[in-house]
């Protein structure tokens, strides 16, 4: 668990990284409530002091937008001595600026739906406009048969 925090990536077998996220997503929301009791509970688990004042004071402000999810698990290989699958357990990154698209407001749906709605009846009007040129490419012989 102070390995995790310290160094923010652990490589380890896949049954340990599945129980170490499980205390470390509960260490990661102590550290995020912040208060006395939330510290003195993340003592009782982390060793370290130093990783403690880490977790509370550094790494809170990169979780605090996030309800959940701080920890990966990424599946590695398998040991070459006895064959156990390991993993690479690591703390998420912090968000960089993600691309933002343009913001559509009400104004801009609207006008598009209005073009839209345009398109549509336009489409119907070439549709007839390419059923009346079929009948003038016909020889002058042919004639529509009734049924």
């Amino acid at each position: 668990m102070t390995s995790l925090f310290k160094h923010e990536q652990l490589e380890t077998t896949d049954a340990k990284a599945k129980e170490l996220k499980q205390v470390a997503e509960k260490m990661i929301t102590l550290a995020k409530r912040g208060d006395l009791h939330a510290r003195r509970q993340a003592l009782a688990t982390i060793r370290e002091k130093a990783v403690v004042y880490k977790l509370f004071d550094e790494l809170k402000d990169r979780f605090m937008d996030r309800q959940g999810g701080y920890v990966r698990i990424v599946k590695k290989e398998n040991r070459k001595g006895d064959g156990a699958l390991i993993s690479i357990i690591q703390l998420l990154l912090p968000p960089e600026g993600k691309k933002k698209g343009k913001k559509k407001g009400k104004a801009a749906v609207s006008t598009e739906a209005g073009a839209a709605k345009k398109k549509k009846e336009a489409k119907p009007k070439e549709k007839g406009r390419s059923a009346e040129k079929p009948e003038a490419a016909r020889p002058e012989g042919a004639t529509k048969v009734a049924a």
